[in-house]
């Protein structure tokens, strides 16, 4: 190709400067004092970064980088505080429902609270509408659900069934078992002293008997110990004795044993009782069913005495709520429904034993009804969770009831019924639907209160 070579024109440039190292010292050399004249890089004596270069031909002129002003150099200037607000009077006075329920926002909060310091009137005001709050808002529990542990278990027993399950009839046992000793985790000293009036019928007459918290347990772990004998287990009162002591012999022999008052120290061995109960049932299964359990003048039948333990433990446990002021709810409606189930099956038989010992109206007028055959029957309703329908025969344990002979019906809540069943209602104040024969609603009124004891 013709025309000038590029590399040729560079060469004769560098000869033409006096070689590339002097050029860059003479700029060098240049370009300082051109900075010292003019004032700087950039200033008016001659050109800044990116002007065009000199006219000898020299490279541009490139200033050094500035410091930054965190680098050195006198501080940045504060930012002016931002102006707070003024309220007037009668702005703050409008504030101070927004302030009681904590809506508003940060300036107006620290406006209103400094006006209360100095204005009487809106400090009363405030106060009323802070209680006022107080009142509209409901109290929180620091307690879990009660249904939680419920809900827990049944979830876990979905995604892995246990291999040996509690069965049906002493799930209600170990729940209740289980809510009371949640009960009585934090209980203190005090709690546990605290006086707990036990209340049953005897003879249709309201009995107590004055004992503590601690007491109540002692009594439940000894007549729980009736189970656990039957069941081959220990006897809390320790060698078994040779007659049959009905729950309140063994109570009190417990409490006479442990110098009463008893003290925090039965939880342990209650705890344990109950669930070596839970263990061993779950181990026999169905062919545990069969055992009888001795009450002293009656037996139960393994599976019935488990409920009665459940109902017991309940019954006590509110007993043992009320006397520390403290909240209890019902058992679930399966178990309530079990253990209303087992009251109402053996109000018959208590029928009967009224009858024989003068309590229950005579029936001389009647004739004594065949094992099996229908006879006159009260129709006893419960309502609510846990509810149904049971005929009691009334006539004969043995008789079978019948819709057909129903001569009376009874309507009453199931907690209400249990209550009753407990002797913490008088039969009299029982609130009760009755319709029909008066005679009859009154003796099973009086047999289901007849049914407890201490």
């Amino acid at each position: 190709m013709n025309g000038p070579d590029p590399f040729e024109a560079y060469d004769d440039h560098e000869g033409a400067g006096g070689g590339r190292a002097e050029q860059d010292d003479t700029w060098r050399e240049n370009g300082s004092r051109d900075e010292a004249s003019a004032g700087g890089p950039g200033g008016s004596g001659g050109p800044g970064y990116g002007d065009a270069p000199h006219a000898g031909g020299g490279p541009p002129r490139i200033p050094p980088p500035r410091t930054s002003a965190e680098d050195g150099g006198p501080p940045l200037p504060a930012p002016p505080p931002p102006e707070r607000p003024v309220f007037e009077h009668p702005v703050l006075k409008s504030l101070l429902g927004a302030w009681a329920l904590a809506a508003c926002s940060a300036e107006e909060a620290t406006a209103v609270e400094e006006h209360l310091g100095s204005c009487g009137g809106c400090a009363d005001e405030a106060r009323r509408l802070r209680e006022a709050v107080g009142l509209l808002q409901r109290p929180e529990s620091l307690d879990l659900d009660p249904g939680l542990r419920t809900r827990v278990l049944q979830t876990c027993l979905e995604r892995r069934p246990p291999r040996i399950p509690v069965p049906e009839w002493a799930a209600a046992y170990d729940a209740e078992t289980a809510r009371l000793d949640a009960l009585l985790q934090d209980f203190g000293d005090a709690e546990w002293h605290a006086p707990v009036r036990l209340r049953w019928f005897r003879a249709d007459e309201a009995t107590t008997r004055r004992t503590t918290v601690a007491g109540v347990i002692a009594h439940l772990l000894s007549v729980d110990g009736l189970v656990a004998v039957a069941l081959g287990l220990d006897d809390p009162l320790g060698e078994v004795p040779a007659t049959r002591p009905t729950p309140a012999e063994r109570t009190e022999a417990y409490w006479r044993a442990s110098h009463f008052p008893p003290t925090r120290s039965v939880r342990a061995p209650w705890r344990e009782q109950s669930h070596s109960l839970v263990r061993t049932v779950s181990f026999t299964g169905g062919g545990a069913g069969r055992t009888a359990i001795p009450y002293g003048d009656f037996d139960l039948p393994l599976h019935d005495a488990m409920l009665d333990r459940a109902f017991e433990c309940w019954v006590h446990a509110e007993d043992i709520a009320d006397a520390v002021d403290y909240p209890y709810d019902p058992p679930a409606p399966r178990h309530l429904h079990r253990m209303i189930d087992l009251a109402a099956r053996m109000l018959p038989a208590v029928l009967a034993h009224r009858r024989r010992t003068g309590l229950a109206a005579p029936a001389h007028h009647r004739h004594l009804v065949a094992a099996g055959e229908p006879g006159r029957s009260l129709r006893l309703e419960i309502e609510g969770s846990g509810g149904g329908e049971w005929l009691i025969p009334l006539d004969s344990p043995a008789a079978k009831g019948s819709a057909e002979h129903e001569v009376a019906h009874v309507a009453l809540d199931g907690v209400e019924f249990c209550r009753l069943a407990a002797g913490h209602v008088p039969p009299q104040e029982a609130a009760a639907g009755q319709v029909g024969d008066r005679e009859a609603i009154r003796d099973v009124l009086f047999a289901a209160a007849s049914l407890s004891r201490m």
